[in-house]
């Protein structure tokens, strides 16, 4: 069965997203995928694709696009208007979509982000063995511009026959556990205290390859510059200015200013907006 999904409006980013592609970062390659793959897992769930089958992550004002054949999609994440032609939908549950009809996500009314599955999932050619696009090295689909047009796969199962599911409200305060090291011994004493003691909030400057913080500068022990060396998901990379940056998803694999500790879980940054206070906690704390 073939089919295309076209791309209507694609609003402010909208990226071809599944669980990423790990193992290649010995070859420069960050592991990309959604930035709450529990969410897009979820929406797979939802229309029978399997969880690794290839959606949509959408940003902030949502998008419009048409099935070309009858199917299914279901849209998880942020709270939003979802339309099929002039019906209305709802996040978190499997929506009916006759061949022809438009689908529309609004604007997200908190949070920032979803995720859109169809039945079928998005056919893009893989490269390294994911469909994901990666915005920093460019790997995978470009992000999408209204009047793209994507193949789909054939349908593997079933909607899951439920009514409603719970998704991940959008924080007002981030409480993030990190782990120091291997570059906490390049700040003075005083910097440490600074970063579990205070408060910091998420810059709008910001996208999936991280999140910059502003607030208290932490002070450096250690002067001059910093050979290049790996970089992971959730590293807290402090530059020049003092100010903390995250890594997400689309992350460099190496990186030259030093690494103070890693966040253990960046999830709950897919869905902070600009303003958010972060605060950050030691593993046990």
């Amino acid at each position: 069965m073939t089919g295309r999904l076209e791309i209507l409006r694609a609003g402010a980013l909208t990226t071809v997203q599944d669980q990423g592609r790990p193992g290649w970062a010995h070859l420069g390659v960050s592991r990309s995928g959604a930035l709450d793959p529990a969410a897009l897992r979820l929406a797979n769930r939802l229309v029978g694709n399997p969880e690794a089958a290839a959606g949509l992550e959408t940003t902030l004002t949502g998008c419009a696009l048409r099935l070309t054949r009858a199917g299914a999609v279901a849209v998880t994440g942020a709270d939003a208007d979802v339309r099929v032609g002039d019906r209305p939908g709802d996040v978190g549950r499997p929506l009916s979509v006759p061949a022809g009809a438009v689908v529309r996500v609004g604007p997200a009314r908190s949070g920032l982000r979803n995720w859109l599955a169809v039945s079928g999932g998005i056919a893009v050619e893989p490269v390294l063995g994911s469909r994901s696009t990666d915005t920093l090295s460019g790997l995978g689909p470009p992000p999408l511009r209204d009047g793209d047009t994507l193949p789909l796969g054939d349908p593997a199962g079933d909607p899951a026959p439920v009514d409603v599911t719970v998704g991940r409200p959008a924080p007002a305060e981030l409480r993030l556990a990190l782990r120091l090291g291997p570059r906490d011994d390049w700040f003075d004493p005083a910097a440490l205290e600074l970063l579990f003691d205070t408060a910091y909030t998420l810059s709008p400057v910001g996208n999936r390859v991280g999140a910059r913080l502003t607030g208290a500068p932490l002070p450096r022990a250690v002067a001059g510059e910093l050979p290049s060396e790996g970089i992971v998901l959730g590293a807290v990379q402090v530059p020049a200015d003092g100010q903390p940056l995250i890594f997400l998803a689309d992350h460099p694999t190496t990186g030259g200013y030093p690494v103070v500790g890693v966040v253990d879980d960046v999830t709950g940054l897919a869905q902070a907006r600009p303003g958010t206070t972060v605060r950050f906690h030691g593993p046990q704390r």
